[in-house]
């Protein structure tokens, strides 16, 4: 049978225009519960992963980060808001602000600790279970047969 393609066909809006969706009817058994009742998830699988592998790395940077500029932005305050405190003898001639701005180096090193600490405990694990869930993860895509 020949195809006439002279034909006239009623427009289509583009794909994902809200008007696209005007004519759809859902399926009833889609809307149905699955096996035993339970409803469907709908953010499971490899980009629920995903999300919660970011979500947690994006935590642990925000933490870390705060933690250590609001260390500084302390000592900072100290400074420019009471420069008598920071000005009083400690020990050994040392004074207040002294110390603290030399406390600062370890503060930072206990940050990093403290990060790769959770980063191994957390978010590692994390990065696991998504790296085994692809397939290329394993080296199949890129291996010629």
């Amino acid at each position: 049978m020949p195809h006439d393609s002279s034909a006239p066909r009623p427009a289509r809006p583009p794909r994902g225009h809200p008007s696209s969706f005007a004519h759809h009817v859902p399926d009833p058994a889609a809307a149905e519960p699955l096996r035993g009742g339970a409803a469907p998830r709908a953010w499971t699988g490899h980009h629920r992963d995903l999300r919660i592998l970011r979500r947690a790395y994006r935590r642990q940077r925000r933490v870390t980060t705060f933690a250590v500029l609001g260390c500084f932005t302390l000592f900072l305050g100290l400074c420019a808001g009471c420069p008598s405190l920071m000005d009083r003898p400690v020990t050994g001639g040392l004074s207040t602000g002294l110390v603290i701005a030399l406390a600062q180096i370890p503060a930072t090193w206990l940050a990093v600790l403290v990060y790769e600490r959770t980063a191994r405990r957390h978010v590692d694990p994390l990065a696991h279970r998504v790296n085994r869930s692809v397939p290329w993860a394993s080296g199949e895509q890129g291996r010629k047969r």
